[in-house]
Formats: C-alpha cells, structure tokens, sequence
C-alpha cells in the first residue's frame, strides 16, 4: 500500500515543486517567456499561459490538462510547439535506450544468481564501473563523430549513439557491478540460512529454496537499477545528443522552459510510479506463490 500510494503522488508531487520552484525564481513568470523589454507588458502573455493565477491556479490548470492528454506548449525551447508532439518524439528513443540498459545489466543479475562468476569477470566490471557516466559518454561522441563525420545524425550513426549510450548506462558509475555485486550478496546471504542447509540434505536445489525468498529484495533493487539508468539517461542523451526526454529536460532547464521541464519530470515520474506499481504487484504475487506453497515443516514432521 505504501508503495501504491507513493506511486499515484509522484506524478502531482513533482510538477508540484517544479511549480512552486517558478515562482520562487525573481521577477514574473510570464518574463522568462518573453522578458519585459522585449514585450513589454506580460498581462496578456500571463492569461496566455495560465500565470496570471499563481503557483496554485497554474498548477490546477496544467495538471487538468495533463491528464487529459495535453501536456501545454513549449515556452523557449520551441516556443509555441506542443509538447506532446515533442515529446512523443522523444519519448521511444528513451525507451529504446533504458531496454538496451538493461541488457548487460539482466545478464549479470542472473549469472549472479546462478552461481560463481568466471574468474576474473568482477574486478573488470567494477574497474570499469569506477568510471564515471559523463567520461565514458564523452568518449562515446567522440568515436561517433570520428566515424560518421557529417553523416553522424543518419539512421546508422542514430542507432550508434544509442548502443554506445546504452553500454555508458549499463557499465558506468557502477551500474553493472552493482548489479551483479548485489545480487551476489541477496543470494550468498539468503545460502547461508539453516532451511537451505536442510533442503540441500534433502536433495533439493539451492535456487529452488532461496529464489521466493530473496525475489522481493531483487525487485526492488532492479527498481533502484532502472531508476538509476534513468537518471544517468539525462546525462548521456544530452552528451550524445540522443533525441530523447532526458535530452529535453536538460534543454529545457538550460533555457529554463519550465513548459517542457514539468512534462519532462512528469514522464520520469510516471514511470518511477510504474516502477512502483509493478514492484508492489511483484512482492503480492510472491507472498501469494509462498503462502500456497506445501508445508515443509508440517511434512518433514509427519
């Protein structure tokens, strides 16, 4: 329940601070559409764009369009534009990166927990995990732009900018180490309990024993995980120039188009709240499969 509840208020709560940060920044919100000298009175602007209201009546009136499907309309970045059409644009090449994320990152977790790694395998993720997102992705866009030149915004060059964006996401900042390293640790931890020792006397497998046990730990680290490609998705769609919503949201912020900043932050939120969701749902049907499971105690007695 906690987390469903933490799931439905993300997406109110972030626009909300996003809101409340517009009219805590100097001056009128309607300037940093069109500053005063350049438009001179911004009365009109302000009705335009639903600030003439304040913090609560701007936020009431984009969080009913929002959830009619209407996410407004760009205030700098492509002033005027909506933003669904930007970021329906943007939003598959997100999508498409976090899946490729996450490849390296599911192949660890289940060698991990099917049993020893390959002798030489963990110093070379966690060497390669020391360094940092914005390295990597720098050296990224440099082997990009050598190898395609002008050429590098083609479908080939696009494509490479989200392979080699995906390998920055799932090897950098510890993300495949991590993985694997925690994992490891649920596993080896959960192995050392007395039921597994007496189930392996049976006869019985040890991933069979451990794996309902330690499976709602795991979902909420392969939450943390993709929240964590997520966040580190900012900095390499920007770096390499992947057309993306974390790109949108860092030019966004640069320019402070906050119409686009709180769709941005929106999308991200809705799909931590989904992250959320699919957790809870994971850890019910888990307890649900244990509780309908045989006795083992009331057998082994009998």
């Amino acid at each position: 329940m906690v987390r469903v509840l933490a799931a439905l208020a993300l997406p109110v709560l972030v626009p909300t601070i996003i809101t409340l940060l517009i009219w805590s920044l100097p001056g009128d919100p309607a300037s940093l559409i069109c500053p005063a000298e350049s438009c001179g009175s911004t009365e009109v602007l302000s009705a335009r764009w639903n600030l003439d209201q304040g913090p609560q009546g701007f936020l009431s009136a984009w969080l009913g369009d929002a959830v009619q499907g209407d996410l407004g309309r760009s205030w700098r970045l492509q002033q005027g534009v909506q933003v669904n059409e930007l970021i329906g644009d943007a939003l598959p090449n997100t999508l498409i990166l976090l899946a490729l994320a996450l490849i390296p990152l599911t192949i660890g977790t289940l060698r991990a927990a099917l049993g020893p790694l390959p002798r030489g395998f963990g110093p070379v993720i966690q060497v390669l995990g020391l360094v940092p997102a914005l390295v990597l992705a720098l050296v990224a866009a440099a082997v990009v732009e050598l190898r395609w030149g002008s050429a590098s915004f083609g479908d080939a060059a696009s494509w490479a900018r989200l392979i080699a964006g995906a390998l920055v996401l799932g090897l950098a900042d510890g993300a495949l180490s991590g993985a694997v390293g925690g994992t490891r640790a649920l596993f080896e931890a959960e192995a050392r309990q007395r039921y597994v020792g007496i189930a392996l006397l049976r006869g019985e497998g040890v991933l069979g024993n451990t794996l309902p046990n330690v499976a709602p730990a795991l979902a909420g680290q392969v939450r943390g995980r993709v929240l964590h490609l997520l966040s580190g998705a900012v900095i390499v769609e920007a770096i390499l120039r992947i057309d993306g919503v974390g790109d949108l949201l860092w030019g966004g912020t640069l320019l402070q188009d906050f119409g686009v900043v709180l769709a941005s932050a929106t999308i991200f939120a809705l799909i931590s709240s989904a992250l959320l969701l699919l957790q809870a749902m994971a850890e019910v049907l888990i307890a649900l499969v244990v509780r309908r499971s045989p006795d083992l105690g009331e057998g082994a007695g009998a």
